[in-house]
């Protein structure tokens, strides 16, 4: 039986929408026109965080159960009014030279996303054609170590960052972990920030070492809380804020306020969790976009 279609219009743009009631995520019975509907609804605070970055999606056309998968290169039905822009790919896992990603600049392009099941949208901390603007470390909890202790981890490195005059905005992962956000002046390397935030990593592992691992290998996490400083690297992505991912029910890579990451350090609640599709849009709401300083360009990063 042929997939039923509806035809709407997106901001002048015309799309073709499918499947909208297939469950993508089974456990919550969480549909594709839910996802649609939540991508719709938080654009307003989403697109300014994706806009001028290239888009890697994770794609889940059968749900979160059923197998997913990256994709970088805009795909070959692409709408010509979809932005793309053609960049290097070093290190390309196909031998590609280059590979022409997807923009996505406004809500028709989202809306068509959201369509093709890309659950999870994930961006770089630089903008085509320009130095990073952000520094982003991921918090993630070596069990028995999680969420609360990812907090504590955070405050600890907000004071720190604070030192050197940089400010810091807190986000779950959406999933066990959090990330710190950093705007930063877009003068300077990758590999100077990069370096940067590997050299606060290792000062706060010194200063507590039973909580805070800066190194990769994993046998060294158990019960601890490694900073991934290598989200830096210019070719690496992370999650982008608002975006879903793929857990049993639709949670949200969420920006926190200071206060709920204060009370996620001392175990009380609420308090940092991961948080669903429809409280997320509720916490909008009532924040507006936590992370909105971001889009300001912060101070330059002192030299080591």
């Amino acid at each position: 039986m042929p997939a039923e279609r509806f035809k709407v219009d997106v901001e002048g743009r015309a799309l073709e929408l499918s499947n909208l009631d297939k469950v993508l995520y089974p456990d919550a019975g969480f549909t594709k026109g839910e996802v649609i509907d939540y991508y719709t609804r938080v654009a307003p605070v989403l697109l300014p965080h994706l806009r001028d970055r290239p888009l890697t999606r994770i794609r889940f056309p059968n749900g979160v159960s059923g197998g997913s998968f990256f994709e970088k290169n805009a795909p070959a039905a692409t709408p010509g009014w979809v932005r793309t822009e053609t960049l290097p790919a070093p290190g390309s896992s196909k031998g590609r030279e280059t590979i022409d990603y997807v923009v996505a600049d406004d809500l028709p392009t989202l809306v068509w996303l959201a369509n093709l099941a890309a659950l999870e949208l994930h961006t770089p901390q630089w903008k085509v054609g320009e130095h990073p603007d952000l520094m982003v470390v991921d918090l993630d909890p070596g069990s028995p170590a999680a969420l609360r202790q990812c907090c504590q981890v955070a405050l600890l490195m907000r004071d720190r960052l604070a030192d050197d005059g940089i400010d810091s905005y807190p986000k779950t992962s959406g999933k066990k972990g959090m990330q710190l956000c950093c705007p930063v002046a877009g003068t300077q390397s990758a590999e100077v920030v990069s370096d940067y935030a590997k050299g606060i990593a290792r000062e706060l592992e010194q200063a507590h070492p039973k909580l805070i691992v800066s190194k990769m290998a994993k046998n060294l996490r158990p019960g601890k809380v490694f900073i991934d400083w290598s989200q830096n690297s210019a070719a690496k992505t992370t999650v982008s804020p608002y975006s879903l991912r793929a857990q049993s029910v639709p949670s949200v890579s969420t920006p926190l306020t200071w206060d709920e990451v204060e009370a996620g350090a001392a175990g009380k609640r609420p308090s940092a969790k991961p948080y669903p599709a429809g409280e997320v849009l509720r916490r909008v709401e009532k924040h507006g976009d936590l992370l909105a300083p971001l889009l300001d360009a912060g101070p330059e990063l002192p030299a080591p």
